[in-house]
């Protein structure tokens, strides 16, 4: 089975992904870790060609759960893809996530990138911008692939999911 699951920052990808990876015994990729180069510090992407290696290494997997807000260098796992999920949840969720998400990791309570007020207001920024602007491309780059995109709104549709498989 090869997932791949897209969405705005704070809509529940990772816990999807991760749900899902626990539930089939497939690996879960967080596209994150190959556009940053974390050994250098959040920030610093990673240069194309070492990116598309580390994205070529995955798609040669038999099994695979992809999951990340790219879409314009993700394209052959959008064809690989046996089914694609895409979180596109109220504003009121993927807000409060960010928001309790960088309370958590401040706190200590969860492990994650080091964020600063400034990189969460940033990002509640960017979430408009996906929302509204990056999203519309998404659709139009997956409507030749409809016959395998699920789309979800609401987190129960998530849980139905998980829960029958």
């Amino acid at each position: 089975m090869k997932i791949h699951i897209i969405g705005c920052s704070g809509s529940g990808k990772t816990y999807f992904a991760k749900m899902l990876s626990d539930k089939y015994n497939i690996p879960h990729f967080d596209l994150d870790d190959i556009q940053w180069d974390t050994d250098k510090g959040y920030g610093l992407k990673r240069p194309i060609e070492e990116r598309n290696k580390l994205l070529q290494e995955i798609l040669c997997n038999g099994e695979w759960i992809i999951e990340g807000v790219y879409y314009a260098w993700v394209q052959q796992s959008f064809e690989e893809a046996d089914i694609i999920y895409v979180l596109d949840m109220p504003r009121y969720i993927y807000k409060t996530r960010i928001i309790v998400r960088f309370v958590k990791r401040k706190l200590g309570i969860e492990a994650g990138k080091r964020e600063t007020l400034k990189s969460v207001y940033n990002l509640m920024k960017w979430t408009e911008t996906f929302q509204s602007k990056n999203l519309k491309v998404i659709k139009d780059i997956l409507d030749k692939y409809s016959n395998k995109v699920i789309w979800i709104s609401d987190k129960k549709e998530i849980q139905q999911i998980i829960k029958r498989g």
